[in-house]
């Protein structure tokens, strides 16, 4: 099969930075198998292309993304038919995907793994915030031969539109991610917290920091912060501000192989976004034994009350109790962690890659 599969981003040709994990995941397990060119609307400012994982990026660079998009994969289509162009996420990358195979004749398929249907006008984040873009993403995805997304809560976000969506989950590369057994932590042993996320608006960190802030006096605890900084120093100033500095370690960005470790001496994953179609950071703390406490939103809203433990978006002394019995109950702990576990290793990457080979080749033989 010769696949066209269109992008934000997420695929720089390092393979390390600017990517998305289980996006690079999956383009390597479809490459095995089958022709996949990817086209990249924004991974950098300039055109280019590059090998990756068995597949060829083709960045597309500059301005009016989706009609070069929808160009590019026409040139490819005249050298090399494609037998399905798959978008992975929706707004931009789900319009060129639907121009460029109602074209071409030749069905396509869009994935939402994002904020494409969010609007979140305190913090000016999410697909929907605009009047026209709610009604235009309907458009497209009804003009889709299937949509598929991350989450249930994302599969109830899409049928409120009117569009029936299957679930394929973006899971974990286990042979890059492999599972670690949870551990007990030890009575009196201070516990190691992790949160992976780049520092901005939508992942919340400010409602994390005063959810610990209000933990700080009864319990003894250490905080890793892995991420990107995007507000320029704003969240560690809050820390300095919340007296929680001798407890917070700002590692920012790192590759896979230098999380890895943090995350296996953590004892408890946390996070306070306030919209996720997934997290990955989720599955991958679960996979490492990992277990989160966080807010109601992605995966933790379907794994709650048995895999996770979760708090309304925004609301710190929610989230502090959560934390905190997780903190005072280890046997609760240990067993999220397993669930979590569970559930991560069994929807893992090879799951990922199977069901959208399933869809490409149903799609196909329509």
């Amino acid at each position: 099969m010769n696949l066209a599969m269109i992008v934000p981003g997420g695929v720089d040709r390092s393979g390390e930075r600017r990517v998305i994990p289980a996006l690079l995941a999956l383009i390597e397990r479809l490459a095995r198998r089958h022709t996949v060119r990817v086209f990249a609307l924004r991974q950098q400012a300039a055109p280019a292309q590059w090998p990756l994982l068995g597949a060829t990026v083709q960045n597309l660079g500059g301005r009016f993304a989706v009609a070069r998009a929808v160009g590019a994969v026409r040139r490819a289509h005249a050298r090399q038919p494609f037998d399905v162009v798959q978008s992975i996420w929706g707004g931009d990358c789900g319009i060129a995907t639907v121009v460029a195979a109602r074209s071409l004749g030749i069905p396509c398929a869009i994935h939402l793994a994002g904020g494409e249907l969010a609007a979140l006008p305190e913090i000016d984040y999410g697909g929907a915030l605009h009047w026209y873009r709610r009604p235009l993403e309907r458009a497209c995805l009804r003009r889709a031969d299937a949509v598929t997304a991350a989450s249930r809560p994302m599969l109830d976000a899409i049928a409120t539109l009117g569009v029936h969506a299957k679930l394929i989950p973006l899971g974990v590369d286990l042979r890059g991610w492999p599972p670690f057994a949870p551990r007990r932590r030890a009575a009196g042993e201070c516990a190691r917290l992790i949160h992976v996320a780049s520092l901005n608006r939508v992942k919340d960190q400010p409602t994390l920091l005063r959810s610990l802030a209000l933990l700080a006096a009864r319990h003894d605890f250490h905080l890793d912060i892995v991420g990107e900084d995007t507000l320029a120093g704003a969240v560690q100033a809050l820390t300095h501000e919340l007296r929680l500095t001798p407890r917070v370690r700002f590692h920012g960005f790192l590759p896979q192989r230098e999380l890895r470790p943090l995350m296996e001496l953590a004892h408890l994953h946390v996070m306070s976004s306030r919209h996720e179609a997934g997290p990955l950071a989720a599955l991958e703390a679960a996979v490492a034994g990992v277990p989160t406490a966080g807010t109601d939103v992605g995966h933790l809203r379907e794994w709650a009350p048995h895999a996770a433990l979760t708090a309304p978006v925004g609301d710190a002394p929610a989230l502090a109790a959560a934390i905190g019995r997780l903190l005072d109950d280890e046997e609760l702990r240990f067993g999220l962690a397993l669930a979590a576990a569970g559930i991560a290793v069994r929807e893992d990457a090879d799951h990922t890659a199977t069901l959208f080979e399933a869809l490409h080749s149903c799609l196909k033989a329509t």
